[in-house]
């Protein structure tokens, strides 16, 4: 990450940090009462990452991206190890906590294992968050990453096909609600585009370096 990025993304931090507790309990993973599908989260000796069974299915659904063209999830994504994210810009800590980590670990790993990668992040806050907000808000972490909005239903089908329930909102007052959503990473492998290690909130950016190495250049998977 260049000086310039990441003095805006301390800054960025810092301000969230700063706005509140109320709002960062909203932005919490849901947890497996309320998945649509029953998952299981079991540890792996091979990965930092948490072990995802049954591993998950890329969605075949079209979305559109911050250019404000089609993006066709698992047709554009194909080939490539995948990093998915749900989430939205206005969350006050998990998301840009998330992101930021995502873009310190692309960073420091070499440039034809990073170019390897996709980080995709789909909001589930589409009425606010317009391609150009996405665009504006992804741009303080790495402009590689890949943000993707929707209409209402378009986003609901997605995460229904991650076997999450779709997120819903929180009321904070004076026009303002927070977004309770899956707040997880989940790390699709590019020769079947499935994903068999999610990376939940605690998750370090070398934890994610660590992984990335090893999914990428040691093509490494889970057992």
């Amino acid at each position: 990450m260049d000086g310039q990025r990441s003095v805006r993304v301390a800054v960025l931090l810092l301000a969230l940090a700063l706005a509140g507790a109320a709002a960062s309990s909203a932005c919490g993973g849901l947890g497996k009462d309320n998945q649509t599908v029953e998952l299981d989260f079991s540890a792996t000796a091979e990965f930092r990452g948490v072990r995802q069974l049954p591993p998950l299915e890329m969605p075949d659904v079209t979305l559109t991206d911050t250019d404000n063209r089609p993006f066709r999830l698992r047709e554009q994504t194909a080939g490539k190890l995948t990093l998915l994210y749900l989430g939205y810009t206005h969350c006050p800590d998990i998301c840009p906590t998330h992101m930021a980590d995502v873009a310190r670990a692309l960073d420091s790993l070499s440039e034809s294992t990073a170019a390897q990668v996709s980080v995709v992040f789909i909001t589930t806050d589409p009425e606010r968050d317009t391609p150009e907000v996405l665009r504006e808000w992804l741009d303080l972490f790495d402009s590689r990453f890949i943000g993707l909005t929707g209409t209402r239903e378009e986003i609901n089908r997605a995460q229904f096909l991650l076997g999450v329930n779709p997120a819903s909102k929180t009321d904070l007052g004076g026009g303002n609600y927070a977004v309770n959503h899956a707040a997880y990473v989940m790390a699709f492998t590019p020769e079947d585009q499935k994903a068999s290690l999610v990376y939940p909130a605690d998750m370090s950016w070398e934890d994610y370096a660590a992984d990335l190495a090893a999914l990428v250049e040691e093509r490494k998977r889970p057992s």
